[in-house]
């Protein structure tokens, strides 16, 4: 089967069945507990015989932009992607990025499904399901959060939870994650497909740090399906679309700069426009609260003079213009408003206090988006070959997965035990 080219890179066709897993808020500071306490045996197994690393995610580190630069091995300057929620020029009004038409890339599965290979997308939310789907012809693709709803004509599959044994879970929950999980292992098996993606969702790591009961268990059992894939003769890759991190003060409240509030004491009411790209149809988890937001300013307002007293505010990690947040991060200048504002590792981004229901962030605020967020796991199942393991010391991103997996391992290594 012929290699595919996708967005300046070229992608060999599966040489065995692979697996590449999305962890949503995959922070690298669980898998060091986890390894601490001896509770990872698959991945400490990968850390032994293949690839255990950390590589950066883009900025900002929020889900959709790091997914579609997972899964088109480019960055937002590329796909388009910029956020999960943005202001739409066209109309002026503010809207989720989760419809195909603000794709500006193909992806690899896609490319790789026109050439003949059998691809399977499984994601958590079904926010993702329509973008990572897009051109995937003869391939499987539906979302945990409505696997009822799957149909054949649409999805490339029915009755979901009659092959998972499972009834849809709730969206706000860790089953929703091992849903994805044990329906690609089913799907695996039943369908054989050359090439898989999975796409988990961060609930737990939202509300659970680092060594708690809830996030050993979690990862345990995040563990124990990808011993299942390597035991099945899988090519495993898993890296993550952000880390995650407390944005609380030291009373445990959230800490966080109301931006729009900020700017109308500053230059008056109606001059700015704050745009949360974290905000999705899913709040609870974060109340819409993240480290990264841009700024769309009247005419009257000079991008400089904003920039400037941004600068003097604690807790604001990074402030610039478009042109230079664009030219830094890799972003797309017309999805992204006059200033770009990025908060510390402790501190949160939000419009004005009546904007935010807090109640629903009970003990306290973890949330992602922003330069701290940007160390994630980046681990495969099998040694690489010589070229690639000295790519491991350069600028290691993780949407080089797919390059890794199809291109950089080599064959016939021994695999566990499930």
């Amino acid at each position: 089967m012929p290699a595919v080219t996708v967005n300046g890179r070229t992608y060999r066709a599966p040489q065995e069945p692979t697996v590449i897993i999305c962890i949503d808020g995959g922070d690298p500071a669980y898998f060091q507990h986890g390894f601490d306490r001896g509770i990872l045996p698959a991945l400490q197994r990968f850390r032994e015989q293949g690839v255990f690393t950390t590589a950066k995610a883009v900025v900002p580190t929020f889900t959709n932009p790091n997914n579609l630069s997972i899964v088109t091995g480019a960055p937002p300057a590329v796909h388009g992607i910029s956020g999960n929620f943005f202001l739409d020029p066209e109309s002026g009004t503010e809207v989720m990025m989760n419809d195909p038409r603000f794709l500006r890339a193909g992806s690899i599965h896609a490319a790789l499904s026109q050439q003949g290979t059998r691809v399977a997308v499984i994601t958590a939310k079904d926010k993702l399901r329509r973008l990572l789907g897009h051109e995937v012809q003869q391939g499987i693709c539906f979302s945990a959060e409505k696997a009822h709803e799957a149909q054949q004509a649409e999805h490339g599959i029915d009755e979901v939870n009659a092959l998972v044994g499972w009834d849809t879970p709730e969206v706000y929950s860790s089953q929703l994650s091992e849903f994805v999980l044990e329906a690609g292992l089913r799907v695996f098996e039943r369908y054989q497909p050359a090439l898989m993606y999975l796409s988990l969702t961060d609930y737990i790591q939202h509300k659970h740090a680092p060594g708690t009961v809830e996030s050993d268990r979690f990862h345990q059992c995040l563990d124990q399906y990808f011993g299942a894939f390597d035991a099945r003769g899988a090519v495993v890759g898993i890296t993550a679309d952000h880390g995650m991190n407390d944005k609380n003060n030291a009373l445990g409240q959230p800490q966080i700069i109301y931006l729009s509030q900020l700017l109308s004491t500053w230059f008056g009411s109606e001059k700015a426009r704050v745009i949360l790209p974290i905000t999705d149809p899913y709040v609870v988890h974060h109340g819409a609260l993240g480290s990264f937001a841009t700024v769309y300013l009247d005419p009257t307002v000079a991008a400089h003079q904003v920039v400037g007293q941004l600068k003097t505010v604690a807790g604001i990690e990074y402030v610039g213009t478009r042109d230079e947040a664009c030219r830094l991060f890799a972003l797309p200048p017309d999805r992204v408003g006059d200033v770009v504002v990025i908060g510390d590792r402790g501190t949160a981004l939000g419009k004005s206090p009546a904007e935010h229901d807090l109640s629903l962030l009970e003990g306290g605020l973890r949330s992602h988006g922003g330069l701290a967020e940007q160390a994630v796991l980046f681990t495969l199942n099998r040694p690489l070959k010589a070229a690639y393991r000295q790519q491991l010391a350069t600028d290691l991103r993780n949407f080089d997965i797919f390059d890794f997996a199809l291109n950089g391992v080599e064959g016939g290594a021994s695999r566990g035990s499930a």
